[in-house]
């Protein structure tokens, strides 16, 4: 099943993004479930947030994923919102 993970950082919390994105990028790669990523932006085309699409067998891995994940840990989000998705066009 596919996942869509949004997350929208906290205020103020672009250098804890930057701090950690090595190490996300890094768990990214290591467990092998991101079908496509990348940040949200707001009007002044900074970075916001984050939309991941994961490929994972149920929600109970989605879940785990996201707790997993390096930025989480950090702190960086004031919410984080997982929804199963459905690819229409690819």
């Amino acid at each position: 099943m596919l996942v869509a993970l949004i997350a929208r950082d906290k205020p103020g919390a672009l250098p804890t993004r930057k701090e950690n994105r090595q190490k996300h990028l890094d768990y990214i790669d290591a467990t092998g479930i991101v079908e496509q990523a990348g940040a949200l932006l707001n009007d002044a085309g900074e970075m916001m947030g984050s939309l991941i699409i994961l490929e994972v067998p149920d929600m109970a891995t989605a879940k785990s994923w996201a707790a997993g994940d390096p930025y989480a840990a950090a702190g960086l989000f004031e919410s984080v919102e997982l929804i199963q998705w459905n690819r229409v066009i690819e």
